[in-house]
């Protein structure tokens, strides 16, 4: 059956858009947070059919780590412009060069954990009260234990055996002053749910979500894009690869999977006989059984 034939993504959008038109009635300074990847756009596509014809009435933010890959930094310009909407940016490398952060050195050196106390910063500094984030609750079990409204304490932290009811859809977002809230619209919804909703919506996507051929090296057993930002072990050898990417983070550890799939119709046909997760090619979760829940608990997106 075609993903236009779906009756669930109907709904599964109504639920996502109510949640983004509550967070707007119940806080001052909410804002989007935007990492280019297809769940964030996704949520910028609810956004705009949430206040549309108006313009979206939040910014966007963006935590630049500076180990970005390039197709994700054109493509978020082009649809800030496109939407007419403000783009806030949070810098890793002016946290690196203040002194708030030190980065990691080696070859397996990462800036992910790094972005966290960029992305308190950036919320405080622009007093955001309510952030909306596109994590769902099928991406990593410690995703699977977050609420729509996810509380946060004045020190941007979480604690998940602390969380408030949402029965009958009814969320709680009073807070203390310097607390703010991080939500989730599309907690519900699953990877395949989004592949049919951008088919059915036809949302356009930067290309690295497509085929393509790229120069990659395997460590441990992780496609990763050759880039300036990874050293490369005595044992690994530069190899061009036909690729394409589940998730979008940073270069030096966003696994890529050997794929063929160039059209979202193919895309959604390999999703449906996958039996690895989305994340399961992120080198960042593999550093612990709980690494992102610890990061979630110090800040983390």
């Amino acid at each position: 059956m075609r993903a236009y034939y779906l009756p669930h993504l109907k709904e599964l959008e109504a639920e996502a858009i109510f949640v983004i038109r509550e967070v707007v009635a119940q806080f001052e300074r909410p804002a989007l947070l935007f990492s280019g990847g297809k769940d964030s756009i996704v949520l910028s596509h609810l956004a705009k059919k949430a206040f549309y014809p108006a313009k979206i009435p939040f910014p966007l933010i963006h935590i630049d780590t500076g180990h970005n890959f390039p197709e994700t930094i054109a493509f978020r310009d082009a649809l800030v412009e496109k939407l007419g909407v403000q783009l806030i940016m949070g810098s890793v490398q002016e946290s690196i060069d203040k002194g708030r952060v030190r980065e990691e050195t080696g070859v397996n050196a990462s800036r992910n954990a790094l972005q966290t106390v960029t992305l308190l910063d950036t919320l405080e500094e622009y007093k955001i009260d309510a952030a909306m984030g596109g994590a769902r609750r099928d991406e990593e079990k410690a995703r699977a234990k977050e609420r729509f409204f996810s509380h946060r304490d004045e020190f941007g932290q979480w604690d998940p055996k602390n969380q408030r009811p949402e029965l009958w859809n009814l969320f709680n977002g009073r807070k203390h002053m310097g607390e703010h809230f991080r939500v989730f619209p599309i907690s519900n919804w699953t990877e395949m749910d989004v592949w049919q909703y951008i088919l059915k919506e036809q949302i356009e996507l930067p290309s690295l979500y497509f085929s393509h051929e790229r120069d990659c090296i395997v460590r441990d057993g992780v496609i990763l894009a050759h880039s300036e930002y990874i050293t490369l072990k005595p044992e690994e050898k530069v190899e061009r690869m036909v690729v394409r990417y589940r998730t979008c983070g940073d270069m030096p550890i966003t696994g890529a999977v050997l794929s063929e799939a160039n059209t979202l119709e193919m895309i959604i046909e390999e999703v449906a006989t996958t039996r690895t997760t989305e994340r399961g090619t992120r080198a960042d979760d593999k550093r612990g059984e709980t690494a992102m829940e610890d990061r979630k608990k110090q800040g983390y997106f």
